[in-house]
């Protein structure tokens, strides 16, 4: 039975969990309980597909919402966009949800859609392996239980995974240390020492507000981050009131925001005048805040706007006219029992070790092993970089889906969108296998790569292939992470699929089918 947390909101559980055994066979099994995983278990739940699983390794659901808690933690897109179409919620607080609105808001998701019923929690998946005769995926959990399922679909995402340097001497240092998506609450920075490592996304938001804790606080940053202000602001009683009793007027305004959002895409292009004047505005906001000339030059970006994600902050250049705040560019060679030592020979105390140093976004769907036909791995498979047909699906490993796959993430608006395009490109595969009792569905291998030559040759346009270190590269440079184009041109190849671009494998005949445009 699935393990529920007490401090759930717990909804009346009914027949799945009273009648699920490990010998049944799933028609749908989910990895990870985040954005992505709860709208795909909702729309399964519309169409009508309920014998489905979602294994969620922690104690709870909300995937980055519920692993990141570092103090000013935040969405840097709106919430009136950042949220589902199907499910808009009229009493945002502001413009810019925090973490704790937004956890709230998919935890009432799941409750409202009973979506609860379906999680595993505190359940990890290790392995999958796909069983040609059969056509099913075996999943095995770190304690050694295992479950079958028709159609495996991954919702782990890109951002899981906590990316630690190794940095010589780190295990060493007696003081307290830990990383940003893992925040130790229970450490009490009040007038300590505290030395920040990184200045990516996460950092921006929790930097201003250790500062106002630490005695003295030290940031390491290897490269600067074009930065513009942030349009943040609490919603009116009266605005939140008009949302409530005027939907449309809502469902107006969340367009407006997403046409504001999606008409900024050619700044990533590389030579497009708008982002030229976008790097203009971002160097007037530091002169504007910062009053130290050399700090304002170390706080400026040497690579164009866009190579980098764009960050929005209104605290994070002040933080550094605080007379206990330093800014460290040159590089640490390594840490000892009470401080950091850079490549200048220069020593800095530290009692407290905080890592702002992103994530392993490129090792996709690490640490799950997945294995495909004729035993072929995943990771093996991706050797020189991940990549899939249309970000979801990949040849050699039928019945197969991800969300938030290679190339699929965005510089200039909602995520949601993409994963409410992939969902529904995913149900409907489901459908097709149940409804025509297929085996298997796989993409065809040509097809997949002509997709991903057509792809990378696109991004050779974008500024994300100006020469900036990014969590979009792997380490030979690829661009594994991003999507090119606008998110009208993704939602219009994912509207429905092409099924003469899939293998279909027939339960009766076993043999390859036709599918239908």
């Amino acid at each position: 039975m699935a393990n529920q947390p007490n401090h759930e909101n717990a909804e009346h559980i009914t027949s799945f969990e009273q009648t699920f055994s490990v010998d049944k066979l799933l028609d749908v099994a989910i990895i990870g309980a985040g954005f992505s995983a709860i709208c795909l278990a909702i729309q399964l739940r519309k169409s009508g597909i309920n014998n489905f699983a979602i294994f969620e390794k922690t104690d709870s659901l909300g995937g980055t919402w519920h692993d990141n808690t570092y103090p000013g933690a935040a969405c840097d897109v709106p919430s009136h966009l950042y949220s589902y179409s199907f499910e808009m919620r009229h009493n945002w607080s502001k413009r810019f949800s925090e973490q704790s609105e937004i956890l709230k808001y998919l935890n009432e998701c799941a409750t409202k859609y009973l979506v609860r019923r379906h999680i595993f929690f505190d359940t990890e998946i290790i392995e999958a392996r796909f069983q040609e005769d059969k056509g099913v995926w075996q999943i095995f959990t770190s304690s050694g239980k295992s479950y079958c399922t028709k159609i495996l679909v991954s919702g782990m995402g890109q951002l899981n995974i906590p990316n630690t340097p190794a940095i010589p001497g780190l295990a060493q240092f007696q003081g307290k240390q830990f990383h940003s998506a893992r925040w130790n609450h229970e450490i009490d920075l009040r007038g300590k020492k505290v030395a920040i490592v990184g200045t990516g996304a996460s950092a921006i938001q929790f930097v201003p507000e250790v500062a106002k804790q630490a005695g003295e606080l030290t940031v390491f940053q290897r490269s600067a981050n074009w930065i513009v202000p942030k349009p943040d602001r609490v919603y009116s009683a009266r605005e939140i009131w008009v949302y409530e009793n005027f939907p449309l007027v809502q469902k107006l305004y969340r367009t407006l925001i997403y046409l504001q959002m999606e008409i900024s895409h050619p700044l990533l292009h590389q030579g497009n005048r708008l982002g030229k004047l976008a790097e203009k505005f971002a160097r007037w906001n530091i002169q504007r805040q910062i009053k130290d000339p050399n700090v304002a030059a170390k706080l400026t970006p040497d690579y164009p706007v866009g190579c980098r994600r764009i960050l929005i902050s209104n605290d994070y250049y002040p933080t550094f006219n605080l007379p206990h705040v330093s800014l460290v560019t040159d590089n640490i060679t390594r840490i000892e029992a009470d401080r950091i030592i850079t490549n200048n020979g220069a020593e800095y105390e530290a009692e407290v070790i905080i890592f702002g140093t992103g994530f392993k976004s490129t090792e996709f769907l690490t640490p799950v092993e997945f294995v495909g036909k004729s035993a072929q791995k995943l990771n093996d498979y991706w050797q020189t970089g991940a990549e899939a047909y249309l970000g979801m699906t990949v040849s050699e490993f039928p019945n197969f889906f991800m969300m938030y796959g290679p190339n699929t993430n965005l510089g200039h608006n909602s995520i949601i969108f993409m994963f409410e395009c992939q969902v529904r490109y995913i149900v409907q595969a489901v459908e097709k296998l149940i409804n025509e009792k297929l085996t298997s569905i796989e993409v065809r291998q040509e097809v997949m790569d002509n997709y991903n030559h057509n792809i990378q040759r696109d991004l050779t346009e974008t500024v994300w292939a100006a020469d900036c270190h990014s969590w979009y590269k792997n380490d030979s440079g690829k661009i594994t992470n991003n999507w090119p184009h606008t998110t009208i041109d993704y939602w219009l190849k994912t509207r429905q699929p092409n099924w003469t671009e899939f293998i279909l494998q027939s339960a009766s005949t076993k043999q390859e089918t036709v599918g239908s445009a």
